[in-house]
Parts: C-alpha cells; sequence; structure tokens
C-alpha cells in the first residue's frame, strides 16, 4: 500500500512540473520582459535612492529594418525634481547583428569613454549614457544625476542576468 501511495505521489511531481513549471530560457537569450533585467530593488540597492517601479515604453528602430527596442523608466520617489534612470534595450537577431549595430551608433553617439571589462564592448558617451553590448543584447543607461561607479555597477547587474 505505501508502494501505491509513493507512485501516486511520484505522478502527481511530474503531472505538476509539466503542466506548471516555466521552460528554463536558453543560455544567452533574454528574458522576454526587457525591464526584469534591471530590477528596481537592484536600482534602490545600487543608489542608495528609492525610485518607483519602472514605466516600460517601446524605444524606436534606430534603423529601417532593424527591431524595435524597450525602454523601461525608473522615476526617483518623493522627489521635487523629477530624477530618472532610462534603461533602453534592443534584442538582436544574433551576435554579429548586435555588434554591427553597436558600432554604427557609436559613431552617431560618438565613443567618449571606452569601458573595458563591461560585456563585450561598452563606453560612456559624451553625455554620460553608457552603452553596451553582450552577445545579441544591446543596452544604455542614463542616469538623471550621473555617477560612473553607479552606472556601472547597474550594468553589471545587468550583465549578470543575460
Amino acid at each position: 500500500m505505501a508502494h501505491l501511495s509513493k507512485a501516486w505521489f511520484l505522478a502527481a511531481i511530474l503531472l505538476f512540473s509539466t503542466l506548471f513549471a516555466r521552460p528554463a530560457r536558453a543560455a544567452g537569450d533574454p528574458p522576454s520582459d526587457l525591464c526584469s533585467l534591471l530590477t528596481v530593488t537592484q536600482i534602490n540597492t545600487i543608489t542608495g535612492a528609492k525610485y518607483d517601479a519602472p514605466k516600460k515604453t517601446v524605444a524606436p528602430a534606430p534603423f529601417m529594418n532593424t527591431a524595435s527596442g524597450t525602454d523601461c523608466t525608473y522615476t526617483k520617489s518623493n522627489d521635487s525634481r523629477e530624477r530618472t534612470i532610462l534603461f533602453r534595450a534592443y534584442v538582436d537577431p544574433s551576435p554579429a547583428a548586435a555588434s554591427d549595430l553597436f558600432a554604427k551608433l557609436g559613431a552617431f553617439f560618438g565613443t567618449g569613454t571606452p569601458i573595458t571589462g563591461l560585456g563585450d564592448k561598452a563606453y560612456i558617451d559624451n553625455n554620460h549614457g553608457l552603452h553596451v553590448l553582450k552577445g545579441k543584447v544591446r543596452f544604455f543607461i542614463a542616469m538623471g544625476e550621473y555617477d560612473q561607479k553607479q552606472v556601472v555597477a547597474l550594468a553589471n547587474y545587468v550583465i549578470g542576468q543575460l
């Protein structure tokens, strides 16, 4: 009788995991919700401030026949001046396509200061925006109150999620 109960229990676990478990993402595939790559909790931890959950909008495609992206705008809570962090992310069809677009956009934004050891390529543009390439994902972080250490820490967090 105990053997039959154990068999039913194992069958129930198998049925539950088949029906309700989410499939794991393939390595290198970003989540469908790109804002989840940079959580408000992590922003609040790194900046020491309190930001609200992101407002998500569509980021325009940089060129014809390229993918649109996602803008995640985090606004600082309870602040008389509106202070924001913009996290913009794009997923390209391949790492080669992402690298090509990253280079083209670098020429447009000006490759300011290269940042080594961050993703595959990274630089801070002349307006203090951080541009990062990691595999087939390109992303950008801009802070209203610019702090390079904090921006780089946010980018490292995002890279860790990819």
